[in-house]
Parts: C-alpha cells; sequence; structure tokens
C-alpha cells in the first residue's frame, strides 16, 4: 500500500489501496474561450506541445471518470498497473525492443521514434512544464497512460508527425476517448490547413476516417502494450480494425503533384517533381 492509499470506505480506491481519485485534485473548470486561447498559441509554434495539454486542461470531458473508473477498479485494469505502472522505461528501452521479432509493432515504433528524434520521456518533458503538482491516484495512471500512447497511435494507424497527421491522430484519439480538446485541435486545425492552402486535397475525408476509426477500435490505454509491441504489425492493425488511411495518402499524393511538400504545407509551392525526387 502506497502513502496515497485509504481504506476508508467512503473513498474509491482499488483493491491495494491506491485511490481512484485524490480528494485534493481540484475539479476541472470548462473553459472554451481559454482552450480557443491556447489553440491560437499552438498555431504560432506547433513544437510547443505544451499548448496540447493546456488546452485539454480546458476541456475537461463528462467521460472521463466513468472510463477511470471502468478500467482502473476492474480485474484488468489492476493487472495492467502491475505489469505496466509506468510507460515511458518501457517505450524508451530500445534495445529491447529491437530483440522482439522484425514487423512487429516494436520494431516500427522503434523506427518511428528514432527517425523523428522523439523518446517518450521528450513528451514527459513537455507536460511537465505545466507544473501539475503529482497525486498518486488512478487518474494520474489513466492520464499518464492515455499520454504515452499519442506516439503508438502514430505508428498504428499510419499517420505522420505532419500538419495533417496530427489532426487525424487527434481525431482517431477522440474516437478512443471523446474530448472536445481533440475535437477542437483536430478539426479547427483542419479547417487552418483547408484556409491556408489552396488545394484539392480531401482534407476534411481523411480526418473523418480517422475519427472512425478510432471509434472502431478497442481504446488502447485499456490493452497491454507489452503485448501489443510483441505483436506483429499488420496482425495488431488487422485485431484493432485499423485500415490504411486511404484519404490521409490520397491529400498527399495530391498536394505533391501540386507542388506542395505535406511536411511543409505553408512553404512555397515547389515544381512536382522536386518533391518526387
Amino acid at each position: 500500500m502506497n502513502q496515497h492509499s485509504t481504506n476508508r470506505p467512503d473513498i474509491e480506491a482499488a483493491s491495494d489501496g491506491t485511490l481512484l481519485r485524490d480528494p485534493r485534485r481540484p475539479q476541472p473548470k470548462y473553459s472554451l474561450p481559454k482552450a480557443y486561447g491556447h489553440f491560437r498559441d499552438l498555431l504560432k509554434d506547433k513544437e510547443e506541445t505544451s499548448h496540447v495539454f493546456k488546452i485539454f486542461e480546458s476541456l475537461p470531458s463528462k467521460t472521463f471518470m466513468p472510463r477511470v473508473r471502468a478500467l482502473t477498479l476492474s480485474e484488468h485494469g489492476e493487472k495492467l498497473r502491475a505489469d505496466e505502472p509506468y510507460l515511458p522505461p518501457i517505450l524508451d528501452d530500445h534495445a529491447a525492443l529491437r530483440k522482439l521479432p522484425k514487423g512487429t509493432v516494436a520494431h516500427a515504433y522503434c523506427d518511428f521514434m528514432e527517425t523523428e528524434g522523439l523518446s517518450a520521456a521528450g513528451l514527459v518533458e513537455e507536460a511537465e512544464k505545466l507544473g501539475n503538482p503529482k497525486y498518486g491516484d488512478l487518474v494520474e495512471w489513466f492520464g499518464f497512460r492515455q499520454r504515452d500512447t499519442h506516439d503508438l497511435m502514430h505508428v498504428l494507424t499510419g499517420y505522420g508527425r505532419d500538419g495533417l497527421g496530427e489532426q487525424c491522430v487527434l481525431l482517431f484519439t477522440h474516437g478512443q476517448s471523446p474530448s472536445h480538446g481533440h475535437l477542437l485541435i483536430g478539426y479547427a486545425g483542419a479547417l487552418q490547413i483547408k484556409k491556408t492552402v489552396k488545394s484539392k486535397a480531401p482534407v476534411f475525408k481523411a480526418c473523418r476516417q480517422a475519427h472512425k476509426t478510432g471509434v472502431a477500435c478497442p481504446p488502447l490505454v485499456g490493452v497491454s502494450i507489452r503485448e501489443l509491441l510483441a505483436t506483429d504489425l499488420e496482425e495488431a492493425r488487422a485485431k484493432f480494425n485499423i485500415p490504411a488511411p486511404h484519404w490521409y495518402k490520397e491529400c498527399h499524393r495530391i498536394w505533391r503533384s501540386e507542388g506542395i511538400d505535406p511536411y511543409d504545407l505553408l512553404a512555397e509551392p515547389q515544381q512536382p517533381e522536386k518533391l518526387a525526387a
């Protein structure tokens, strides 16, 4: 039993006494104007990921606590918490992950993270910029788990870290765990792309497909990440009902044919043959 445990019958807790929600945790306050302000800041500096966390804090979901309760107080949730108390050390141990068979999610994840120069610890650092206190409750474990599986979602869905790819992953996430924060960033970001990039690319079709895929896929927060990493990537996609991101790829194809770099949508259009090189 840890320091955040209780024997009080009037407070919900896991079998080891870990609180579902620490009473000291502030009640989240919904503020669309505040969220939109952070969204505008995010548009100015897309690499400042802390704005994303601030948007989510400003738009708390009414379904969040029921989802936390359903997973963490279940037998399956308690097993997950025992086997995977904290994901970043697992996800950042590429030497161990590379020992798994080629073709697994683990290898695709390592390839993605190394190519992009990312780490699970780096995402934690961005979240830490908010300076939020730690409570050690089940809400915290669940929230960390949602945060730390973000890049795994990129790998499973096939969406890149380009502007549209990030919007699609956010809308995939909304399909899994609904929140107005995902909707705001996802669709407002897509609208921003449509407004700033004159193109025939089906941006909103790509976003809608991502959203539908998220709804059809079992919530990854409740999946054993160790088992997922050891699974063949294509088998994992089939198991979790994740199709090829057709409309996303179509957007990339059209942009390139128009001389637009999908990874630098605000740049001046180039000759298509240069982008294809």
